[in-house]
Formats: structure tokens, C-alpha cells, sequence
């Protein structure tokens, strides 16, 4: 456990070792934006407990689910930020996130909206989408 900005954080090796998964699998759920990692000036990827819930909702997901990492980020597409974040339609129609139905929010570059510029691992959309209990309130919260 290493001591980072205050919170309580893991290396790649112990949350690998503590799911059951390996670090190779966790590397893949980063590759393909399900995952964002802290990282330090080294590069050394810093878990908190909220990114290993997130990587067990993954496994939950595949798993027990038999939902394919593709299906995962498809669902994710469907979390509508632009609500939960309140952005004006006009910020809306320069989002990639809200034109593209692939993957969540936090996958794509925000150059020319209300995201630009704002960290994406600390954006109430990307937390609670981790959240295999509240993802299902997230999608139905404009429905």
C-alpha cells in the first residue's frame, strides 16, 4: 500500500493479487477505457478502493453476467453525463460522448465543452459509474 494525495492507494500487483485477476487483465481494462489509473511521476498505477470496486464490478460483469468488455463499454456509453452534469445543449452538440454510443464518457478527448480541461477520475459520472449498484440509476435518471 502506498500513501498517494492523501488517500489510501495499491499497486497494480496487490489489487491484481486481491481480486484474483492479473496485472495483465487489469492493463487490458485500462486499454480499452473501462478503467482510469492514478499514475506517478514514474508511472507506477495507484489503485483507491473505488477503482478496486470498480474492477470488481467489471469482473461481476463478465463473470456472472457473461457481458463482454465491448457490451460493458457500450453500457457505459449510455450513462447520459450531459444530464448528470447539466450541460446546455449547445455544449452538448460539441461532445463526442453524447453523439457516439461506444464507450463512457471519459474515453473520448473534451476540447471544446464543459469537460475540457477537467480531470476525469474525479467526475462524479466516472465514480458512480463504476458502481455496479448505481450504474442501472444512472442510465434510467432521464428516462
Amino acid at each position: 500500500m502506498i500513501k498517494h494525495e492523501q488517500k489510501q492507494t495499491y499497486s497494480i500487483g496487490a489489487v491484481a493479487e486481491q481480486l484474483g485477476v492479473s496485472v495483465e487483465t487489469i492493463r487490458l481494462y485500462e486499454r480499452k477505457g473501462l478503467i482510469l489509473t492514478a499514475k506517478t511521476e514514474g508511472h507506477q498505477r495507484l489503485f483507491s478502493e473505488t477503482d478496486i470496486e470498480r474492477v470488481r464490478c467489471i469482473r461481476t460483469a463478465i463473470n456472472e453476467h457473461k457481458i463482454s468488455i465491448e457490451g460493458i463499454r457500450r453500457i457505459q456509453s449510455l450513462v447520459p453525463c450531459w444530464e448528470h452534469i447539466q450541460c446546455a445543449v449547445k455544449q452538448r452538440e460539441k461532445c463526442p460522448a453524447y453523439h457516439r454510443p461506444d464507450a463512457g464518457c471519459w474515453t473520448y478527448r473534451h476540447l471544446r465543452n464543459n469537460c475540457a480541461g477537467r480531470e476525469c477520475r474525479d467526475c462524479t459520472v466516472y465514480q458512480l459509474s463504476g458502481d455496479c449498484e448505481k450504474i442501472k440509476s444512472l442510465i434510467h435518471h432521464t428516462l
